[in-house]
């Protein structure tokens, strides 16, 4: 059976997210399993703040459309998403809330898994934020989100210089992961 394609990004473009550092780990993981992937930044995706009004007098944006494209080429995703007050980023929600208007199949939650990740400088690393991201995709899109994340904590310290964890059982974690990810991406290989 053929590899599933898993797209990659952070819900933040901030210069020096650690999101987005996390989701380069995540891509070079993949790639040393000989998956094929796909990193992208929501920075290249731009739309403006979801507005019914504005939907009804101007129709969808493009960037939202290409990025549903996008999604439902690809069997996997991985999405690294930081915890602003608890929840997730007003970027990553804005993003999902756009792509959720776009009604053409097939359709970019179902068919296809998620896995989840957060990075954050606290205690917690970014926990909170992504019971609000799994909920959003899993309950009110009806994504499969497998039960596995990543979390990494205290990530000021959590990386190392050459690109990975310094932390041995992180890495185990994220392997674990992306593992059950790939797995389940797999059934959806057409």
């Amino acid at each position: 059976m053929a590899n599933p394609r898993i797209l990659v990004f952070a819900g933040s473009h901030r210069a020096g997210s650690i999101n987005t550092r996390l989701a380069g780990i995540v891509v070079k993981e993949l790639a040393m399993m000989d998956v094929p992937v796909t990193q992208i930044s929501l920075a290249d995706y731009p739309m403006p703040l979801y507005d019914g009004d504005l939907e009804a007098a101007s129709g969808q944006p493009e960037t939202a459309k290409a990025l549903h494209r996008l999604i439902t080429e690809h069997q996997g995703v991985f999405i690294a998403s930081p915890e602003y007050n608890a929840g997730i980023t007003g970027l990553l929600k804005n993003t999902i809330d756009w792509v959720s208007r776009i009604k053409t199949q097939p359709s970019p939650w179902k068919g296809r898994a998620y896995a989840i990740g957060a990075a954050s400088g606290g205690n917690l690393g970014g926990y909170r934020g992504l019971l609000q991201l799994r909920q959003t995709l899993g309950l009110g899109l009806g994504a499969t989100v497998i039960p596995e994340m990543t979390v990494v904590m205290r990530a000021g310290d959590a990386f190392a210089e050459h690109g990975g964890f310094k932390d041995e059982a992180m890495t185990n974690t994220m392997r674990t992961m992306l593992t059950r990810l790939v797995d389940e991406a797999a059934r959806y290989v057409r």
